[in-house]
């Protein structure tokens, strides 16, 4: 297999263009590594490349409806499948996205416990106990019972809580597991490209890509998705920029300020990937405050033919 293309970095960080770039150059096909662009109708809150100006096939978009349950682990599965399809076909595969964790699913050695699968018993039952007794109260069981991994995780992220309780019931801890994570090797042949934007411009980015969004229809998309029955999709904690627009839409707050909260949650997302990327030492940085395409696409055919087709024992492994 030839090396996958990856283009990661933080959001608004001109990654979906220029992954389409270099596809359209090396004959490539776009491997999307996104958790929030896999659900169908969530289009322009989670930036996907609209379907008339997508120029290479693209994959990884709209695999399931908002809401159902989706992991890692499925993930590896779909994007390796993909991989080897596209290069059975003589094409480049590019991966590009912003889940930092999908990309390493993909491209990394890493076995799922069992648990990362969708049909798990223990997952059911913690996730009731959030519904009936609130996300705080499913943290102080886990911080009794595992008070390391609780102390790294959120107390309203309660997805990452009930993995925690579902590593315990396979007996693991999520913060032994988080510790693994970076000593695995690299197990497919990749090529890394980061793209690299100051704080500052990232976030006038930021604030000009949600302006755009809710000019574009995100307001008409949110109040589309309710209607078809997907609220507890659109309200989840990680679907940023639906949960604040049903809180206006629900009168809880105006829509201006449901937009502030969007931006604010933005720029945490964004730095939160930032501290994620920046630990991996196999990704080539290319400066991208400019924005300009045909320089950042000439940078990254230098580095992919710098590259060339070098393996995993070659690169090193993260960190």
């Amino acid at each position: 297999m030839k090396p996958v293309i990856c283009v990661v970095g933080p959001t608004a960080s001109g990654k979906s263009s220029l992954a389409q770039a270099i596809a359209e150059r090396i004959d490539g096909e776009v491997v999307s590594a996104d958790s929030m662009q896999i659900y169908r109708g969530m289009d322009i809150g989670t930036g996907k490349v609209p379907s008339e100006e997508r120029v290479v096939a693209h994959h990884g978009l709209d695999l399931v409806e908002p809401g159902e349950p989706f992991s890692a682990a499925l993930f590896q599965e779909y994007a390796r499948t993909c991989f080897d399809d596209i290069d059975g076909r003589g094409k480049r595969s590019v991966l590009c996205g912003g889940t930092g964790f999908y990309v390493r699913a993909a491209i990394d050695d890493y076995e799922f416990p069992k648990g990362e699968q969708v049909d798990n018993p223990i997952r059911e039952r913690y996730l009731a106990v959030a519904e009936q007794e609130g996300a705080h109260a499913l943290w102080l069981m886990l911080e009794e019972v595992d008070p390391e991994s609780a102390g790294i995780i959120p107390e309203n992220d309660v997805k990452r809580v009930v993995r925690a309780f579902e590593l315990l019931d396979e007996g693991e801890s999520y913060a032994e597991q988080k510790r693994k994570l970076a000593t695995i090797p690299q197990l497919l042949p990749a090529c890394f490209i980061g793209l690299s934007v100051d704080p500052n411009v990232l976030r006038a980015r930021i604030d000009e890509r949600v302006d755009e969004m809710v000019r574009s229809g995100l307001v008409e998309e949110v109040e589309s998705l309710l209607a078809a029955g997907f609220r507890e999709g659109v309200t989840a904690p990680q679907a940023i920029g639906y949960k604040e627009i049903v809180k206006a839409l629900d009168g809880e707050v105006t829509l201006a300020e449901a937009v502030d909260e969007i931006k604010v949650a933005t720029h945490r997302y964004a730095k939160r990937q930032r501290t994620w990327f920046r630990k991996d030492k196999r990704i080539r940085w290319i400066d991208a405050n400019s924005g300009h395409s045909e320089e950042l696409l000439v940078d990254a055919l230098a580095i992919i033919e710098e590259h060339g087709d070098e393996q995993p024992s070659q690169r090193g492994n993260m960190r």
